[in-house]
């Protein structure tokens, strides 16, 4: 714990809920107060030890299936938002602020397996109060050099956006006083700016914020690292597979 003091300046105390054994180089939640106020003390990230921060819960579903197929081998993405929000919220007592959810979506035509799984899941997640934000896949050529210097040529869908929505929203909802915590299911290292202004918000507004990177993580695979500047929260293999989504929103195949 860290105090920084000025006179006439607010009291700066900066803290951190990361265990010990947590990667190196993470952002550290701030709390700002004026000195006629009194100094609220953290254990673990929560005031006075009670566990009441205010968490939002931002989902890349792209960059999460992807974290997943890499570190557990999963094909589609079979995960629960909702579900895997409230087990990393309950094993941090955050309270839930909503879950806000985002991908990028091919068009029926472009590629109807995957325009039919994610309308359907979009759909059942809408139901469940997800906040549901999703940008059209844009597909583009694109070629590989072979080993044999043959060139082959592919479609390659784009998702264009999705991190520019994520970053406008969490830095709205900041500003809104939304919430204590923004907790990002993704690794998505073009957010990491994300995080200055957080910090930055929170020195106005003179409260105490945290912005977290939450993804698969297997020690089978190296170099898996959260977004820089932020809190990091792996999730084993047996969190994810407790969330798995029971319901497949793969087609299904034509008798």
């Amino acid at each position: 714990m860290g105090l920084k003091f000025s006179p006439g300046k607010p009291i700066v105390m900066s803290i951190s809920s990361s265990p010990p054994d947590t990667p190196r180089g993470l952002w550290r939640g701030y709390l700002f107060v004026r000195p006629a106020f009194r100094i609220r003390t953290f254990e673990g990230g929560n005031a006075g030890g009670a566990r009441d921060e205010k968490s939002r819960r931002f989902f890349d579903g792209q960059n999460l299936f992807h974290s997943a197929k890499a570190a557990f081998g999963y094909t589609f993405p079979n995960y629960d938002p909702m579900a895997l929000a409230r087990a990393v919220c309950a094993s941090k007592g955050w309270q839930s602020a909503g879950v806000r959810f985002y991908t990028g979506v091919p068009d029926a035509i472009d590629n109807p397996f995957w325009n039919h799984f994610w309308t359907a899941k979009g759909a059942h997640m809408g139901r469940q109060g997800v906040h549901v934000h999703t940008r059209r896949l844009r597909y583009r050529n694109k070629q590989v050099r072979l080993p044999n210097g043959a060139t082959h040529s592919f479609l390659d869908g784009d998702e264009k956006g999705i991190d520019v929505r994520i970053a406008l929203d969490v830095i709205r909802l900041a500003h809104s006083r939304d919430y204590d915590v923004a907790l990002l299911f993704c690794r998505d290292q073009d957010l990491s700016e994300v995080a200055d202004e957080i910090r930055l918000i929170a020195q106005e507004q003179g409260r105490w914020m945290k912005i977290v990177s939450a993804y698969p993580y297997s020690p089978a695979v190296r170099d898996m690292r959260g977004i820089e500047k932020t809190d990091w929260i792996r999730i084993d293999r047996a969190t994810y597979d407790g969330c798995i989504d029971a319901r497949d929103y793969r087609p299904k195949p034509k008798s």
